[in-house]
C-alpha cells in the first residue's frame, strides 16, 4: 500500500525482494505476444513528483497482497463441467457486486473526467492487491463489507507514523490511523477523496461502490490520462510509491484485460502472501497494544498461518511482550520520540502573492505556507493540507478541492495551482497541519469575470440599408484579451443616440425581440469559444441618416460600428428620353 513521504517503511523486506524476483521471472515467462507495450519496468519506474512531494498516498503504506497472477491466461467464463475449474478460473473470477462497482466507477469517471480514460481493470487490479477483492466478495447487498477490513495501525513500528486524524470514526483507533475498506484508504485521505458511489447519501470507505468511485477519482486527479503509460505509472505510484507495487498492479491489469468473469459474492479466493509477511489484514477495529482475533477461515479455505514473529496490532498476531531486565522485571518500553509534526506551533505565510484570475483561467500565483516552531524555526517534512472552503467551483488543478503537500527543508509547502471556475468572487483556501491541532491559515483568492480588452469586426463591408428594410450583413466581432481569444465574455450591444450620448436611440435601426417588436439594446450576450459574437439581424425604420451601434464587453473593450440608412438614388431623365416639344411650340 502507498508510501508516505516517498519512503517505504515496512517489515518483510526479504519477502518483497522474493516477490520482485518472481515478478521478473513471470515477465520473462509470458507467452509470445504478451509484453510491456513499451511501459517502464519496475527497475526503471520512478516515483512521480506528486507522490514524493505530498502525502498523495491512499493507504499510508500499509501492507498489500503480493500474490502474482497465474502464468496461464484466464478463461472468459468458469468451467461448466463437474470436474475442477480450469487453471486460473478462480483468480480471474471477480465477485459480482465488486465487479459491478468497478464497472460503475469506470462509467462515472468516463462522464466526469473523460480525458482520464480510467479502465475498470485498473480498479480491479488495485482491489486485488489491497484486499483480495473485498476479501473474496464478502459484502452485503448494498456493497458494504460484512466485517471491517483494516490495515495495521500506522504507529511508526515498521510502517509510516500517522497519528489519528478521524478520532477513530473510520478505523476505531483514536491513537493512530489505519487503512480502511476494500480499497484501503487511510482516514486522512478519505476525508477529501471519499465519494458516494451507491447514491445512499453517505461516503463510506467500507462500501465497495463508494471506495471504487473514490479510487477512480483519486487515480484521475492531476489531469492524468491513464491511456498514456507514463501517466498510468504516476497514478499507480501515487496510490503506493513503490516500484514493486507498480509492477504487481500492472501484472494484474494485464491479466484482467485478457479475460475475467463474474462469480457469486463471498466465493472469491483470498491471497496468501502480504508484503509484511503477515497472513492478512485485520477484519475488526483494533486499539493500540490490544491483540486482534485471527480471521475466521472462509468456507473451504485454510486456516491463517501463524506468524513466526510478533507483529504490530492489525497484522494478525499477538502484541509483543515488554522487554525485561536480567532480573526478570519488566522494563518500560522507550517512548516514541516526537515527530517533526509534534514540533509545529503555527503556520505562517511564505510570501504568497496576490491571488487573482479570470473565470475559467488558471491562477498564475500559488499559495506558499511555512510551518514553524514556537521559536519561529522552520519545520521540514510536515504535511500541510490545503482545503478550498465554501461554495465555489474553483478547484486545484486536477479538479480536487483538497491537496496535501509536505514542507521542504525550509519548512515551506507550496500548494498546487488553483483553477478558477465560473463563479466569481472571493474564494478561501485554508492551510492546516495534518496530525496536529494548530490554528489554520486562510488565504483569499479572487475570481473575476471573463474580460476582453479589444474588439474588432471580422468583416469590413459597409453596413447599409433602405428605409423600412433590413441590413444584408449581420454584425460579427471578435474579442481578445492580451492578444489571446477571449471566450465566454459578457457583452451588450446598444444603438446609441450619438457618439457623445450613449443612451439608446428612439428611432433608426433596431433589433427584433422574440415577439417581433423593435429593441435597441441587447444584454446578456456572450462570446463563443473562439471569442466571436454575432449579433442578430438589424432592421431600419423610415428614418434616414447615419447611426451608431456600440458594443461593450466586461473588461472595458468597446467598439462603435457605423450604420447607414439611405433612400435609393433616383436617376435624372436623359435628354433622349425627355418629352418632345410640340410642333410649333
Amino acid at each position: 500500500m502507498a508510501a508516505q513521504f516517498g519512503r517505504r517503511l515496512r517489515k518483510g523486506a526479504a519477502t518483497t525482494a522474493v516477490a520482485a524476483v518472481a515478478v521478473a521471472a513471470l515477465s520473462a515467462s509470458q507467452a509470445p505476444g504478451v509484453n510491456d507495450h513499451g511501459r517502464q519496468t519496475a527497475a526503471d519506474a520512478t516515483p512521480s513528483p506528486d507522490a514524493s512531494a505530498s502525502d498523495g498516498s491512499a493507504t499510508g503504506n500499509s501492507p498489500y497482497y503480493t500474490d502474482l497472477p497465474p502464468l496461464k491466461s484466464p478463461n472468459p467464463s468458469p468451467s461448466t463441467g463437474t470436474g475442477p475449474a480450469a487453471p486460473g478460473a478462480s483468480e480471474a473470477g471477480i465477485p459480482a457486486t465488486v465487479l459491478d462497482a468497478y464497472k460503475k466507477a469506470e462509467t462515472a469517471l468516463n462522464e466526469a473526467k473523460p480525458g482520464c480514460n480510467l479502465p475498470w481493470q485498473l480498479l480491479a487490479a488495485i482491489g486485488k492487491v489491497e484486499s483480495g477483492q473485498a476479501r473474496g466478495g464478502r459484502v452485503n447487498a448494498d456493497g458494504t463489507t460484512t466485517s471491517p477490513i483494516l490495515g495495521p495501525q500506522l504507529d511508526g513500528n515498521g510502517f509510516a507514523l500517522i497519528r489519528d486524524t478521524d478520532d477513530g470514526a473510520y478505523d476505531g483507533n483514536s491513537s493512530y490511523d489505519q487503512a480502511v475498506g476494500p480499497m484501503q484508504f487511510i482516514p486522512s485521505t478519505w476525508a477529501w477523496a471519499g465519494r458516494d458511489g451507491n447514491d445512499d447519501g453517505k461516503k463510506d470507505p467500507n462500501n465497495i461502490y463508494d471506495a471504487a468511485l473514490a479510487a477512480g477519482h483519486y487515480l484521475c486527479r492531476n489531469n492524468w490520462d491513464l491511456s498514456d503509460q507514463n501517466d498510468l505509472d504516476r497514478a499507480i505510484l501515487s496510490y503506493n510509491n513503490s516500484r514493486e507495487y507498480l509492477n504487481l498492479v500492472m501484472r494484474w491489469v494485464e491479466y484482467y484485460r485478457k479475460g475475467t468473469h463474474e462469480i457469486p459474492d463471498g466465493t472469491g479466493t483470498l491471497p496468501d502472501n502480504r508484503s509484511d509477511d503477515g497472513a492478512g489484514a485485520s477484519t475488526s477495529p483494533s486499539t493500540p497494544n490490544t491483540p486482534n482475533t485471527p480471521d475466521t477461515p472462509a468456507p473451504g479455505g485454510s486456516k491463517p498461518k501463524p506468524s513466526p514473529k510478533p507483529e504490530s496490532p492489525g497484522g494478525g498476531s499477538t502484541t509483543p511482550k515488554p522487554p525485561t531486565d536480567p532480573g526478570g522485571t519488566p522494563t518500560t518500553p522507550p517512548s516514541t520520540p516526537p515527530t517533526n509534526t509534534d514540533t509545529v506551533d503555527h503556520l505562517e505565510d511564505a510570501g504568497t502573492a496576490k491571488l487573482t484570475a479570470m473565470a475559467g483561467d488558471a491562477f498564475t500565483k500559488r499559495i506558499s505556507t511555512r510551518a514553524e516552531t514556537k521559536a519561529g524555526k522552520a519545520v521540514g517534512k510536515v504535511r500541510v493540507r490545503f482545503t478550498i472552503i465554501g461554495s465555489t467551483d474553483t478547484t486545484f488543478t486536477g479538479g480536487e478541492n483538497v491537496a496535501t503537500v509536505a514542507t521542504n527543508s525550509s519548512g515551506v509547502a507550496v500548494a498546487p495551482a488553483l483553477q478558477a471556475g465560473e463563479k466569481t468572487g472571493k474564494v478561501t483556501v485554508r492551510a492546516t497541519v495534518v496530525g496536529r491541532t494548530v490554528a489554520g491559515l486562510d488565504y483569499t483568492a479572487t475570481v473575476t469575470e471573463r474580460a476582453a480588452d479589444a474588439l474588432a469586426r471580422t468583416g469590413d463591408a459597409a453596413l447599409t440599408c433602405l428605409p423600412g428594410g433590413e441590413f444584408a450583413d449581420q454584425v460579427e466581432v471578435k474579442a481578445t484579451y492580451k492578444g489571446a481569444v477571449a471566450d465566454g465574455v459578457a457583452a451588450t450591444a446598444t444603438l446609441i443616440k450619438s457618439a457623445d450620448d450613449p443612451t439608446a436611440a428612439d428611432k433608426g435601426p433596431y433589433f427584433k425581440d422574440a415577439d417581433g417588436k423593435a429593441v435597441r439594446t441587447l444584454k446578456a450576450l456572450k462570446t463563443d469559444a473562439k471569442g466571436l459574437l454575432k449579433l442578430p439581424k438589424l432592421y431600419a425604420d423610415d428614418t434616414t441618416g447615419t447611426f451608431l451601434l456600440r458594443i461593450n464587453t466586461a473588461g472595458g473593450a468597446t467598439l462603435t460600428v457605423e450604420l447607414t440608412v439611405a433612400a435609393a438614388e433616383t436617376s435624372s431623365p436623359s435628354p433622349s428620353t425627355s418629352p418632345s416639344a410640340s410642333p410649333g411650340a
